[in-house]
């Protein structure tokens, strides 16, 4: 793998100096980090999607097992994408660990939804009739 140089020539002071800044950049890194982003937004779509198609209805569950339910999707997330992401160990423990932070932010206002509409569903508390 060959790495590419790139040249930039900025002035930083008057009357003009100029300097030569010379980046080195290995294109297969970029090309891994964007894959991985890829990756990530792909997955995150598909959540989002996941997330927006549920109808909350009866039965209904605790909001404990709804954050388990929730989880558990996560998780099916990351192992179907770990197997998908590229790059050394330290990238893809990365990018997973970023795609886990972006799912729970996806996460956490469903569940707030949730527990909302379970908010909304309570029965009233009736006192019993005194004899």
């Amino acid at each position: 793998m060959g790495f590419s140089s790139f040249s930039e020539t900025r002035c930083f002071l008057s009357p003009p100096i100029t300097v030569s800044i010379r980046y080195f950049v290995c294109p297969g890194q970029m090309a891994l980090l964007k894959a991985n982003k890829d990756l990530i937004s792909a997955g995150l779509k598909e959540f989002s999607v996941l997330l927006n198609q549920q109808v909350f209805n009866d039965p209904l569950i605790s909001e404990e097992d709804m954050v388990t339910v929730v989880e558990d999707w996560m998780n099916f997330y990351i192992n179907y994408y770990r197997q998908q992401v590229t790059g050394e160990p330290q990238e893809r423990d990365k990018a997973l660990q970023e795609l886990r932070q972006e799912l729970n932010t996806l996460a956490n206002p469903f569940l707030a939804k949730y527990r909302d509409f379970l908010k909304s569903h309570e029965l009233p508390s009736h006192p019993l009739p005194s004899s």
